[in-house]
């Protein structure tokens, strides 16, 4: 609950600091939680360490995710975010070993050393994100264009008066213009109020930030977290002694791991959309099976129950471990991306919290009917994904804003217009005119235009 709050808390100070500023924050704040648990000799003091640590990571995990967005290319963005899913289960896997490795200390190294593991990654990121350019994104918001164009440059390997480079910078500009100029009044920029989270019209604010934080509860009310905070318990009620169900749950995290690495694999290929509902019908299948063998009493369909909790994991990790991450940050506008980021962020802890609190007494009150529950609610998941959920992949962030207007010009819905392949990318006139911007610059002529102003930071740095 912590880090649902300290994501929360991003509403207001992560545009304000800056992607990276953020992060580094996030982790610093995450090693003094981390070494005051590692030191901690009491349950209050273990509290205030836990608490003081989810702040941290509430910081960071609503702002990496749209730092990475922000500074991939569309072909790649997918598969970079995914990794930075998979490193979740890597993380996941290195807990269970580091936990079956100190089951036979028996003093208090065997939990302190696993605690403390988590500074040396914490460091490392902290010193990683000083090397590391800030989101020309994010600077361009700021209306800092000239070091955007270099970090665009710098990004895409190429000069700063390059086309691709030019056509990039074009189309984030021109999105920030285009965002400012629609949220109050004409002004070219002015401060965030968190009312245009609730904006509709072309920029389509609420229906965006809600698909965010949808997807992130979803991701949640799979039933993962039964899985992952209960597995050694899961595999204790199948009938397997303490030790060996460890070293399932070992297995288990390792398997989870290599699976992620298919979606790494295939997400551009395949798409958004596909995985998740692909990951959906997997889920719900595996749940249903897990709640049919739950009502045999027999020993002999335990194992056949243990196997279906990696192949649970499998689905998941293939259709929605990363895919939450990526979603929240590819379908928001700019303009509220870091605050829109910070809820759907708040959502997923939310409904962590409540599955990880719900299911012991799920399991201790109706028994494997809890695996009914979770199928009836990954099934819930297939038809919203597949009616509600545009589709992302092969498009920049700023051609999800044409998506949306386009599909509020229309009066049709944003998934159909996603999956068009005609649709003008964003900083063309096409766009323009979609997006409104052309009717803006042809009542007003002396507004420059994007990719004018672009070419200008390039003359002003090529003098300097």
């Amino acid at each position: 609950m912590v880090s649902r709050n300290s994501a929360l808390s991003n509403l207001w100070i992560g545009e304000r600091l800056g992607r990276r500023r953020t992060i580094a924050l996030g982790g610093i704040i995450m090693i003094i939680g981390a070494i005051l648990q590692t030191a901690s000799f009491g349950y209050a003091q273990m509290l205030v360490a836990r608490v003081i640590t989810g702040l941290g990571n509430g910081l960071n995990t609503s702002t990496v995710p749209a730092y990475h967005a922000e500074c991939a290319s569309p072909e790649k963005r997918g598969y970079l975010i995914m990794i930075e899913g998979s490193l979740i289960t890597f993380g996941i896997m290195v807990s269970y070993v580091r936990l079956l490795d100190r089951f036979w200390i028996n003093s208090s190294a065997q939990w302190r050393a696993p605690v403390a593991l988590q500074i040396v990654f914490a460091l490392v990121m902290i010193i990683g994100v000083e090397f590391l350019p800030d989101s020309p994104r994010w600077l361009v918001n700021q209306e800092r264009h000239a070091e955007a164009l270099a970090v665009i440059s710098a990004l895409e390997d190429k000069p700063h008066n390059h086309p691709e480079v030019q056509r990039t910078f074009s189309a984030i500009r021109e999105a920030a213009l285009a965002e400012n100029t629609l949220s109050e009044k004409g002004k070219s920029h002015h401060k965030f109020n968190l009312r245009e989270l609730l904006h509709g019209g072309r920029s389509q604010n609420f229906r965006r930030a809600t698909l965010g934080i949808v997807i992130q509860a979803f991701q949640q009310i799979t039933g993962i977290n039964l899985i992952t905070y209960y597995a050694t318990l899961l595999f204790e009620r199948l009938g397997i002694n303490d030790l060996n169900s460890r070293i399932l749950a070992a297995c288990n995290g390792t398997e989870y791991f290599l699976a992620s690495l298919i979606a790494i694999w295939l997400i551009e290929k395949a798409g958004r959309r596909k995985l998740m509902i692909f990951g959906a019908i997997g889920q719900t299948t595996t749940m249903v099976l897990l709640a049919v063998l739950g009502s045999i009493d027999r020993s002999s369909t335990n194992v056949v129950s243990a196997v279906l909790l990696f192949v649970f994991n499998s689905f998941f990790a293939i259709g929605w471990l990363g895919m939450t991450w990526l979603y929240p940050a590819e379908i928001t506008p700019l303009r509220i991306r870091q605050p829109a980021n910070a809820l759907s962020t708040a959502s997923n802890w939310a409904f962590n919290f409540m599955v990880v609190m719900v299911t012991g007494p799920s399991f201790q009150n109706i028994g494997y009917h809890t695996y009914t529950v979770f199928a009836c609610l990954n099934a819930f998941i297939i038809p919203i994904v597949y009616f509600y959920f545009p589709e992302t992949a092969g498009k920049s962030l700023e051609d999800m804003d044409v998506v949306f207007a386009q599909a509020y010009n229309e009066g049709v819905s944003p998934v159909a217009v996603s999956l068009r392949k005609d649709l003008p990318h964003a900083g063309s006139p096409e766009a323009d005119e979609i997006l409104g911007f052309g009717i803006r610059r042809r009542n007003n002529p002396s507004s420059s235009s994007p990719s004018q102003t672009g070419k200008d930071h390039t003359d002003v740095e090529k003098r300097g």
